[in-house]
């Protein structure tokens, strides 16, 4: 059975894709130092200039990632998605299959580099999925605060990774019961480990492949 996935024109796209994203460089990012760069991932104040300085570079998830997102918004009939972080769309590419091969629904994604929201939406249009997708351009903590779905079936988390727990603390009130949630390199964000990892805290989470942590609203 073929799916939106594993078909014309989105499975050669993402090859090509994932090709450019393995083959991007950027003198900005040469520049800074292993220390630095540590230092900047993990600021809650500087992660607009830092992200910036990055913008030459993909920073996809991994095409396993990419599965797992689509497997995931397939098996619960994923209808209203969130995606922080939209980068050049590869991630938003899967989940777009996803609700395109349920019957339908709204991705909102969020990225602030305007070249990268540009290319996204060249791709997405490539891939036959735009019309399923709206990128909102800016910092994400304003533009995720603002006309979301009542009920929000899966989150995906892969922008500034210092703004983990901001982030899910605007989507948590309108996460349903059963909704997961997906952290690409939580690793960088122990803040957020910690919370969806604590006893009480609303969530079952575990830790998924080396740097992706998987978690789901109970209630």
């Amino acid at each position: 059975m073929t799916t939106t996935l594993t078909t014309t024109p989105l499975a050669p796209l993402l090859d090509r894709l994932f090709q450019e994203a393995g083959a991007a460089t950027s003198p900005a990012v040469a520049g800074i130092s292993p220390e630095e760069r540590q230092r900047l991932m993990h600021s809650k104040t500087e992660y607009l200039d830092f992200y910036s300085r990055l913008k030459d570079l993909w920073l996809p998830v991994s095409r396993e990632t990419g599965v797992l997102l689509y497997q995931l918004a397939r098996s619960t009939n994923a209808r209203h998605i969130v995606e922080f972080g939209t980068s050049f769309g590869l991630s938003t590419l899967y989940m777009a299959a996803a609700l395109r091969d349920n019957g339908g629904g709204r991705l909102i994604s969020s990225e602030f580099e305007p070249s990268k929201i540009a290319r996204a939406r060249e791709h997405l249009a490539e891939g036959g999925v735009s019309d399923l997708v709206e990128i909102r351009e800016g910092d994400a903590l304003k533009t995720l605060a603002v006309d979301l779905p009542e009920s929000i079936d899966l989150l995906l988390l892969d922008g500034a990774k210092s703004l983990y727990n901001d982030v899910l603390a605007l989507i948590e009130p309108r996460l349903r019961p059963g909704a997961l949630i997906v952290a690409d390199n939580a690793d960088y964000s122990p803040e957020y480990l910690a919370r969806v990892r604590s006893p009480d805290s609303g969530y079952l989470s575990v830790p998924f492949a080396d740097d992706v942590e998987l978690s789901m609203r109970l209630g």
